[in-house]
């Protein structure tokens, strides 16, 4: 069907958890070995998994939980609570107890009695458990005493109970002691930013899956991972994704273009707004303007040369006399600091090229057009 580029939209939804996790893999089969391992010796482990917003920490612990559910692995049973929405032990506690089929109201319960609950839950599941709690810090923000039961689960009549806390950054310092001594070294793993590529990787994988098969290019790939590289955020990546496919889609293309991608930014996190060409100099604008015009065509970047001499046309449209070669540059370099445009240095046997993924090139045409003409009108 023309114009059907999203196959199966819920697979760029933040909750859905893909079979492969690409720039994941080392991580996953770490965390799969200490957790089986122990399972299958009948203990429990403790892990705090850290990293950065959009580093895959949910989408990890969710992979590892679906391969820890086979008996091979220790036939562990995950529950998972979102902290930052159960804050204190109670609601984490209630949380937990629904899952083992112990429901209890919200009020009337002491935490001994709920934790006696939630012993009488895990012993009836009749399988080792993994409890996964996802954004811990505002639990633990809260002074919770859950961890150390958790960490406990066998002296405190728990049985054998692994735990997984999640985290943006290090939180060991918002335990107490005894908690903290179950989180050697070995218990703690962070997970690395992404580089651009891996996330043009990951886009790559989850739009195999997404899209209709030669809808989505290796370079809109790269581009969108461009856009969301300064927060190395695989989230916000295939958000973009999403956004540039819908887009597609409602205008009947074929692909992912370019400019979907621009759009999807612009609509999703707009930072290139009008204000931000306020103040810069005339020939700055003129570049911004052979700039989008020399990107109008299906490529997300374009040779520098080609803009320049797009810059000399759209400098003698407007009565001004163009700058010098290293001038031009001077300013392209300028607009580049400014965060207006992106810039690929050239390498040996490699022009450099230049780029704009703040906004549709129409629209930034649109702009600049009508900015200079006002300028050039306002002369005496």
């Amino acid at each position: 069907m023309t114009g059907r580029i999203l196959l199966r939209e819920e697979t760029l939804e933040p909750s859905f958890v893909p079979d492969r996790l690409p720039h994941r893999e080392r991580e996953l089969a770490l965390l799969r070995e200490r957790f089986s391992h122990a399972a299958l010796a009948g203990r429990s482990w403790s892990q705090l998994l850290t990293g950065g917003i959009g580093s895959g920490k949910t989408a990890l612990a969710g992979r590892l939980a679906r391969e820890l559910d086979s008996p091979r692995q220790g036939g562990l049973r995950t529950l998972y609570v979102n902290c930052w929405r159960r804050n204190n032990d109670r609601a984490v506690l209630l949380e937990l107890l629904k899952a083992v089929g112990f429901p209890l109201p919200d009020r009337g319960y002491s935490l001994s009695e709920m934790v006696d609950s939630l012993e009488a839950g895990l012993r009836k599941m009749d399988q080792p458990a993994l409890l996964v709690l996802d954004e811990v810090t505002s639990l633990l923000r809260q002074g919770s005493k859950l961890i150390y039961l958790l960490t406990r689960g066998p002296e405190v009549g728990l049985g054998r109970v692994s735990l997984l806390l999640i985290a943006p950054q290090d939180v060991l310092p918002l335990l107490d002691a005894a908690s903290r001594s179950g989180f050697g070294v070995t218990h703690r793993l962070h997970l690395p930013a992404y580089s651009w590529e891996e996330l043009a990787d990951i886009l790559e994988a989850r739009a195999a899956v997404a899209l209709r098969p030669g809808t989505c290019s290796r370079e809109v790939a790269e581009q969108v991972a461009r856009v969301a590289a300064p927060q190395s955020d695989a989230r916000l990546a295939v958000e973009l994704l999403l956004g540039a496919a819908t887009r597609a889609e409602q205008r009947g293309a074929e692909e992912i273009a370019a400019d979907d991608v621009r759009y999807s930014k612009a609509s999703l996190y707009p930072t290139f707004t009008e204000g931000r060409l306020e103040g810069l100099p005339p020939h700055s604008l003129l570049v911004l303007l052979a700039l989008a015009r020399t990107l109008k065509g299906p490529g997300s970047w374009v040779g520098v040369d080609r803009v320049r001499q797009a810059y000399a046309s759209v400098a003698e449209e407007f009565s001004t006399e163009p700058q010098s070669r290293v001038t031009f540059w001077r300013t392209v370099k300028g607009l580049e600091r400014e965060g207006l445009i992106s810039l690929e240095p050239s390498g040996p046997g490699k022009a450099a090229r230049v780029s704009q993924d703040e906004m549709p090139v129409s629209l930034l045409e649109m702009v600049l057009q009508e900015r200079l003409g006002k300028a050039r009108r306002a002369k005496p």
